[in-house]
């Protein structure tokens, strides 16, 4: 039985790095473009930041304090070696250049430990001064730009409020990439207006942009975005557990191999969530992913006439 049957994170950080790798996330007080006024008000109708704050992250808190927070955690429960800081909560690119620079420095020089930083941010939102500035930072650590993609389609970002055209995404990952810094995409599936052979476009999408890394997610409807209200007034549908198994597996059969799977799925607090409740642990969705994918005697790629993973 084939081990890997996509290109796991997982698997390209211990590659990479010479052993596990935990991700640390921390809340760098930014907030959105999209939010503030800068670009728009009232943010994605789908996002509900303080849904995803990780354990330990604390807006108010100093960076610092949540990273020795966050290391100590997992501290607790394993035996972690290294760390990337992941800057996750809103726009982490949503600032000063000298602010910036010096917050990602700091970060990276809390533990030794630490060997990069991901940051979380939108594409409209990463002017060349910035994009130079992480390069230098990434002379002497890991760090990899987390691009909101959402959909590479204009009326969908439209319809979301996302604040930007696909166009201005496209932009961003080539300057992004002539710097030689990677990029990771975030996607969503599931948006009720789209159908099924338009969401796996977006494999397609990915692998032209020649993405380095993809978090995909199915989508969810939390009750406090303005995607929520609208799902109580009229309620949509979205994806049982055995839908979004036969998607995402269909996704991964028309991803190029060279991209990095982050996520196959995304997760969201039980009390926040409207739909769809799938009643089960994240692992389980995970096992539920690759049982279909030997089952169908699948990987990576495959439609795209990609080579069998050896043993």
């Amino acid at each position: 039985m084939l081990r890997n049957r996509y290109s796991s994170y997982g698997e390209w950080l211990k590659r990479r790095f010479g052993g596990p790798v935990y991700k640390v996330s921390v809340d760098g007080g930014f907030t959105c473009p999209n939010r503030d006024g800068t670009v728009a008000r009232g943010g994605c109708t789908y996002c509900s930041n303080d849904s995803f704050r990780a354990l330990g992250v604390g807006a108010g808190k100093p960076v610092r304090q949540q990273i020795e927070e966050g290391i100590r955690f997992l501290s607790s429960r394993f035996d972690p070696r290294m760390f990337i800081v992941y800057w996750q909560h809103y726009t982490n690119t949503h600032g000063e250049l000298e602010t910036l620079r010096s917050r990602f420095e700091e970060s990276l020089g809390v533990d030794d430990r630490i060997v990069g930083i991901a940051i979380g941010t939108r594409a409209d939102c990463v002017e060349q001064p910035k994009l130079e500035m992480i390069r230098e930072l990434a002379r002497e650590k890991f760090v990899c730009l987390e691009y909101g993609l959402e959909s590479a389609r204009d009326e969908t970002l439209e319809r979301i409020n996302r604040g930007h055209d696909f166009a201005r995404y496209v932009e961003a990952v080539e300057r992004t990439h002539a710097l030689d810094l990677p990029v990771c995409a975030h996607v969503i599936l599931g948006f009720p207006w789209e159908s099924l052979s338009q969401m796996l476009e977006g494999a397609a999408t990915l692998n032209r942009l020649g993405i380095d890394f993809v978090k995909v997610h199915h989508l969810h409807v939390l009750g406090n975005t303005a995607l929520g209200q609208e799902y109580l007034r009229r309620p949509f549908k979205t994806f049982s557990l055995e839908e979004w198994v036969a998607l995402v597996c269909d996704f991964i059969e028309l991803l190029a191999p060279a991209i990095v799977i982050q996520r196959l799925f995304g997760w969201a607090p039980e009390h926040d969530l409207l739909a769809p409740r799938w009643g089960v642990h994240k692992s389980v969705v995970l096992q539920h992913i690759k049982n279909e994918l030997v089952r169908r005697d699948s990987w990576q790629g495959k439609e795209l006439g990609a080579a069998r993973p050896e043993e």
